[in-house]
């Protein structure tokens, strides 16, 4: 996938936008080839039909679907935690995300990154001039950066081809545009200031390569699902064998008669011994169809980097077998975790620069935001106690906590604790009523 980029110091136009739209077009049939494979829409069933007489199975194992979900599921499957030192700038940031349900936006996000190589977020005030952020796929929209060395964000766009021609709107940095197309071409109109300091549309990408998670696997998928196809064509030729019979001639009664009772009577005949009555067989080839169904299912866990969490050999796995099992999934996660990271300081640096969101002394604060992301793998809780408990004295109580999975947010807890210990080690809610430790 191609970056698109623009010389910082020329004009946008609406020529400008026409030809990277047309640039983007370009790769929508990539994009709709990686969408019909995650959706089972797999190359097998738009293959050329067979002859009539020949059985034509077309079989979808969606491994595609499996490696997106199974790598997503231990990625993002539980939320990321975002945290800030001060509390006034902790609650805005809750705030944001439960207005916005960003558990969610950020899943599906991840999910879209994995299956097109990269994703959009975009914001936007809604009615009521609240901040709100939307995911969107590179199936209509995407983003143009400068020419510097540090490519920023320099406009994006995002359009839909109707009856009357394009219409899309056009965001820079400074201002929203209406995008509409007549008889002489795309014309810009119908502006509309922009106060987030920078492009309201963020790019998030799987890697550097904006390449699907299962993109390297791609072929390996269509062919397992056309060695697959064929072994259940193999089957129903077996099923449907054709039956010999030579050393006798049989009229139309007889061959009725055998198809109704499946019954063959040769009395009567000369030499009964130099009648030949049996199936013919098709060469099997099911030894060499499963060598290569196996190898194929093992080059795809190997290349794409996901483990197979479906394999027996993980339900006996200990603790440290299992992280090396892991071990390469793990690493698709921690390259993920910095790209994502990147997006979501940009997300805050613009939310923040508005004054409704947060103070303007504070608009700064979005560089001490911490993100945590917790792969979503079986916990040894007791074992995640242990090296808590040992941990008293050597590091502070934000960091002995953050060691324990069952904890969601660190500041919440500690704030539990301290509330525990002010009312002799039993906790309260706001009226002042016990809700732990007895009456």
């Amino acid at each position: 996938m191609p970056v698109f980029i623009h010389p910082a110091e020329e004009e946008i136009t609406a020529e400008v936008v026409n030809e990277f739209i047309k640039l983007h077009q370009a790769e929508l049939p990539r994009y709709n080839r990686l969408k019909k494979l995650y959706e089972s829409m797999a190359p097998i069933l738009e293959q050329k039909d067979k002859p009539e007489h020949k059985p034509d199975n077309r079989l979808v194992v969606n491994y595609a679907k499996y490696i997106t979900d199974t790598f997503n599921g231990y990625f993002i499957g539980i939320p990321v935690k975002v945290a800030h030192n001060d509390k006034g700038v902790n609650e805005r940031v809750e705030e944001f995300r439960n207005r916005n349900d960003m558990d969610d936006n950020e899943a599906e996000l991840s999910k879209i990154t994995s299956i097109y190589g990269h994703g959009f977020e975009f914001l936007y005030q809604d009615e009521e001039s609240n901040t709100c952020c939307t995911y969107n796929t590179p199936l209509d929209m995407f983003i143009v950066y400068d020419d510097t060395i540090a490519q920023n964000p320099l406009f994006a766009v995002r359009y839909q081809k109707t009856d009357d021609g394009i219409k899309g709107q056009l965001f820079t940095s400074d201002e929203e545009i209406v995008i509409t197309e007549g008889k002489a071409g795309l014309v810009l109109s119908d502006n509309k200031s922009s106060f987030y300091g920078g492009v309201p549309v963020i790019e998030y990408i799987e890697n550097e390569e904006r390449q699907s998670i299962f993109e390297s696997v791609e072929t390996l998928i269509n062919a397992y699902d056309k060695a697959i196809s064929e072994k259940a064509n193999d089957v129903d030729y077996f099923a449907d064998a054709y039956m010999k019979l030579l050393g006798m001639e049989l009229d139309e009664t007889a061959l009725q008669n055998i198809r109704d009772t499946r019954i063959i009577n040769l009395f009567g005949a000369d030499d009964v011994s130099k009648l030949i009555v049996e199936f013919m067989e098709k060469p099997n080839g099911d030894d060499s169809q499963e060598h290569l169904l196996d190898r194929l299912e093992r080059l795809i866990y190997q290349i794409s980097m996901v483990a197979n969490i479906n394999d027996e050999s993980f339900g006996n796995a200990s603790g440290v077998s299992l992280e090396f099992k892991l071990q390469p999934m793990k690493n698709l996660a921690a390259m993920k975790e910095r790209k994502f990271t990147s997006g979501m300081n940009r997300r805050f640096k613009m939310v923040f620069n508005l004054p409704t969101n947060m103070e303007a002394s504070k608009k700064d604060e979005w560089r001490n935001l911490k993100y945590t992301f917790t792969r979503n793998i079986p916990r040894n809780v007791a074992d995640e106690a242990t090296v808590a408990g040992s941990l008293t004295g050597i590091v502070s109580k934000e960091t002995q906590l953050s060691v324990l999975s069952i904890v969601d947010n660190v500041q919440d807890e500690i704030k539990r604790l301290e509330k525990e210990q002010s009312n002799g080690g039993f906790e309260t809610n706001d009226a002042g009523d016990f809700i732990t430790g007895g009456q």
